[in-house]
C-alpha cells in the first residue's frame, strides 16, 4: 500500500507559478480572448502539474478524480444559475423590460449623480434580495445600458455596480455567504452583521464619495441630443410602459421572501417570454423569422430568446450594440472557465497543496493585525488558486477558527474578516466563479472594471487597519468571558 506524503511548501507553489506564468502569457498574447479559450487551457495544464506532483506523493488518481468532480460540483449551483441568467437577459431584452429600464432611467439620472446612484440602487437591490448575482443580471444590465447612454465609460459604471451589489452580498441576511461566513467562524448571524458595519459602513462611505466627486468630472455637453436620440430609438422600437416592471418586481418579491435565487429567476425568464408575446407582438415576429401563425412565432421567439444570440436591430447604432443577449449559449464559455478553474481547484485540495500554503501563512501570524492581515490574504488566496468564493470563506473559516479562539479573539472578526476578505475580492478575478460571471452577464472584462470596483478594493484593506489599529477587535476578556 503506497503511503501518501505532504507536499512541501516548494512543491505547493510550483503548480500556482506555472498557472500564474500561462496566465500572464496569455494576457499578452490573446489580450481580451485570453479567457475564450486560452485561460481554461492554462488551469488544464497547470492542474495536470499539480496531479505530477500528487502522484509522486502516492496519491492514487481515483483520490485525485474524486476531488476534482468534488470541486467542480460544488460550483454547480453558481453554473444553474448563469444559465439560467442567460435566459432571463434574452427573454427581458425581448419584452422590452431592459429597453424601459434604460428609457426610464435615461429620464430620471443625469451623468453628475449616475454612478453615485447607480451604486445607491444596487446597495438597496441586493440588501433587499441578497443577492449580488440577481442585482447585476437585473438591474445592474440595466444601468450598465443607461450609463453607457450618457457617455460615461462602461468600466467605471460596471465597477459602481458590482460595488453596490457586493455590499449587500456581504451585508444581507439573505446571503448564502453572509450565513456561512458566521457558521465557519463559530457566531450567529446578527452578530456577524451588526460587528461587520464597523468595516463596512466606513468602505461604502469612501465609495460613494469616489462616485460622487467622479460624476462632477464627466463631461455632459454632449449627452442631451445622444441621450433624445437613444430615447426616440427605443420608443420607436418597443411599446414601453410601467406594466413591464411587473416582472422585475415580482423577481425581487420572490427573493425577499426567500425564494432560492434558481427558481425565481427561471420563473422571472418566463414571465418575461410571457410579456414579450402580451407587449412586444412586432418584436416576437422579428426575431421568429418565419412568415407562420402567431402562437407558432411566440414560442419561436421566446426559445431563441433564452436559449441563442439575440439582436435587435434600430436605427440607433449605439442602442443596437445594447439591445442584443446570448441566452443561455451566451454564458457556455464563461461555464467552461469555471469548470477548468474548479479543476485545477480539485487537485491543489486533493493532495493537501492548498492547506500547506495556508498553514505557512499561519505561522507568520503573531500580532492581532498580523492575524487578521494573514486571514485575509489566506481568502485571497483561495479566491485566486481555488477559484470560488465558497471555498475562500470556508476554507480559512475552519483553519483560522481555533487560533482566534486560543488568542482570546471573538469569532465574529474571523467571520468578518472572512466576508471582508473573501466575498468581495471574489468578483476582482477572472477566473473565479463570481469574477467570470460578472464580467460575462455585463459584458466587461473583470480586468477592465477591477480597480473602479472601490468597494471591494476597499473592504479588506479596512478589515487589516483596524485590526492593527486595534479599533473594535471585540476579544472574551473584554466582557468576563474566560479566554478560550
Amino acid at each position: 500500500m503506497t503511503v501518501e506524503k505532504q507536499p512541501t511548501l516548494v512543491q505547493a507553489l510550483i503548480p500556482i507559478g506555472v498557472l500564474v506564468l500561462l496566465l500572464f502569457i496569455n494576457v499578452i498574447i490573446f489580450g481580451a480572448d485570453a479567457t475564450s479559450g486560452p485561460n481554461q487551457v492554462a488551469m488544464v495544464l497547470a492542474a495536470g502539474v499539480a496531479a505530477i506532483f500528487s502522484f509522486s506523493l502516492g496519491h492514487s488518481w481515483k483520490h485525485i478524480e474524486e476531488s476534482i468532480v468534488k470541486s467542480i460540483s460544488s460550483a454547480m449551483a453558481a453554473i444553474l444559475i448563469l444559465m439560467v441568467i442567460g435566459a432571463l437577459s434574452g427573454t427581458w431584452l425581448l419584452s422590452g423590460i431592459v429597453p424601459a429600464m434604460i428609457y426610464y432611467g435615461l429620464k430620471i439620472l443625469n451623468p453628475t449623480i449616475f454612478l453615485f446612484a447607480a451604486c445607491v440602487v444596487c446597495c438597496i437591490v441586493s440588501v433587499a434580495t441578497g443577492s449580488s448575482w440577481s442585482t447585476v443580471a437585473t438591474v445592474g444590465i440595466a444601468l450598465l445600458g443607461i450609463g453607457k447612454t450618457l457617455g460615461i465609460n462602461e468600466a467605471v459604471i460596471a465597477g459602481a455596480i458590482v460595488s453596490g451589489a457586493y455590499f449587500g452580498d456581504k451585508m444581507s441576511p439573505l446571503s448564502d455567504t453572509t450565513n456561512l461566513a458566521p457558521a465557519m467562524a463559530g457566531t450567529d448571524l446578527f452578530t456577524h452583521v451588526r460587528y461587520m458595519m464597523y468595516t463596512t459602513i466606513p468602505t461604502l462611505i469612501i465609495t460613494l464619495i469616489i462616485f460622487f466627486i467622479w460624476g462632477f468630472t464627466i463631461d455632459t455637453q454632449a449627452t442631451s441630443q445622444e441621450t433624445a436620440a437613444v430615447l426616440a430609438a427605443i420608443d420607436s422600437k418597443f411599446n414601453i410602459t410601467p406594466w413591464l416592471f411587473i416582472v422585475p418586481a415580482l423577481v425581487i418579491f420572490m427573493i425577499v421572501k426567500k425564494m432560492p435565487a434558481l427558481p425565481a429567476l427561471l420563473i422571472g425568464s418566463l414571465l418575461g417570454g410571457v410579456f414579450a408575446i402580451i407587449f412586444q407582438p412586432e418584436i416576437v415576429k422579428e426575431i421568429a423569422v418565419v412568415n407562420t401563425t402567431y402562437l407558432k412565432a411566440s414560442f419561436l421567439a421566446v426559445m431563441k430568446a433564452m436559449s441563442v444570440e439575440t439582436a435587435i436591430k434600430t436605427d440607433n447604432a449605439m442602442i443596437s450594440e445594447l439591445l442584443s443577449t446570448g441566452g443561455m449559449y451566451g454564458m457556455m464559455n464563461t461555464i467552461w472557465l469555471i469548470t477548468c478553474a474548479m479543476m485545477f481547484g480539485g487537485v491543489m485540495e486533493s493532495c493537501g497543496m492548498l492547506r500547506v500554503i495556508a498553514e505557512r501563512i499561519i505561522g507568520w501570524a503573531h500580532s492581532t493585525g498580523s492575524l487578521v492581515a494573514s486571514t485575509a490574504a489566506t481568502c485571497i488566496f483561495f479566491n485566486l488558486t481555488a477559484s470560488d468564493q465558497y471555498m475562500a470563506i470556508a476554507v480559512p473559516g475552519r483553519m483560522y477558527a481555533d487560533t482566534y479562539r486560543k488568542r482570546g479573539i471573538k469569532p465574529e472578526v474571523l467571520s468578518r474578516t472572512l466576508e471582508d476578505s473573501g466575498t468581495v475580492t471574489s468578483v476582482l478575478i477572472p477566473w473565479n466563479t463570481c469574477g467570470a460571471t460578472q464580467a460575462k452577464v455585463l459584458g466587461v472584462a473583470t480586468s477592465a472594471y477591477a480597480p473602479y470596483t472601490f468597494f471591494c478594493i476597499i473592504s479588506p484593506i479596512m478589515t487589516v487597519l483596524q485590526a492593527y489599529l486595534n479599533i473594535k477587535i471585540r476579544r472574551f476578556s473584554d466582557d468576563g468571558s474566560a479566554k478560550q
